[in-house]
């Protein structure tokens, strides 16, 4: 299914625990030849400050495939320039000494043919750095499909996450250098919302979309209620209106040999 570009300022409601992943990934990434380095899947942008901290000599790029998501982008100053392109066929004009990718490549497919693509753009000892939610099978995704199989059941239900396991991405990536995995699971603190339910607010900008896409108003409300009465049920209130909302990420990083 198509769906309509981002919404930055809802996508940024959420900044600070959107940005925590990225940062963890950026500690572990090792030393770096010569080269670009290169935010693919950018979005806004947010993660670029710490990406011009860590590298303020190296040209830094911005990918991304949402023209409003740029536009804030650009509004930082952090990116020497910032590129629309589709990431899932998006090349380099040279190698490049860092791919950085925050909560992007969840949305392509076939993994399998994209991490050793994305291998092969970078220069000897250049590192590929991803980072990816890994939330499939957890209530705040599982009742999507749920919600909208049991409302809508004629309409084709988005493609599953193509996010494997960490372990999968060692042994796919490891005839390409070194690589390290992990799994960390975010106990995320989720303030009350003035409508709805605190899960529902964060999925909306991301996880939500393909599945209101196309619907009427009369449609989406529908299926925003159902959404959020079980959400409530997986995800009760604490005495002080706050919810926990467990959030798993895969992390890898290449280091091409």
């Amino acid at each position: 299914m198509a769906v309509a570009d981002w919404d930055p300022a809802g996508y940024g409601a959420f900044r600070d625990l959107r940005l925590r992943p990225a940062l963890d990934l950026l500690a572990q990434v090792p030393d770096l030849p010569s080269g670009d380095v290169v935010d693919l899947g950018c979005g806004d942008g947010a993660v670029a400050p710490a990406l011009v901290a860590r590298y303020p000599t190296r040209t830094l790029v911005g990918v991304d495939g949402s023209e409003a998501m740029l536009a804030n982008a650009a509004l930082r100053r952090a990116y020497e320039r910032v590129t629309l392109a589709d990431i899932a066929d998006w090349r380099p004009e040279r190698p490049l000494a860092l791919i950085f990718s925050n909560a992007a490549l969840n949305w392509l497919p076939d993994h399998a043919a994209l991490m050793p693509r994305l291998a092969g753009m970078l220069a000897k000892g250049g590192v590929l750095a991803v980072q990816m939610p890994r939330q499939g099978e957890a209530p705040s995704h599982r009742l999507l499909r749920e919600v909208s199989a049991r409302l809508f059941p004629a309409r084709a239900l988005p493609a599953e996450s193509p996010v494997l396991e960490a372990g999968d991405y060692v042994q796919l990536l490891l005839p390409h250098g070194e690589v390290r995995a992990w799994t960390t699971d975010y106990l995320q603190m989720l303030d009350p919302v003035t409508r709805g339910h605190p899960v529902r607010a964060f999925t909306e900008t991301t996880a939500m979309r393909p599945f209101v896409e196309g619907l009427t108003p009369a449609e989406r409300a529908a299926f925003v209620a159902a959404y959020d009465l079980e959400l409530a049920r997986a995800y009760p209130a604490l005495p002080d209106g706050r919810v926990i909302f467990p959030f798993t990420r895969v992390f890898f990083i290449l280091e091409r040999s």
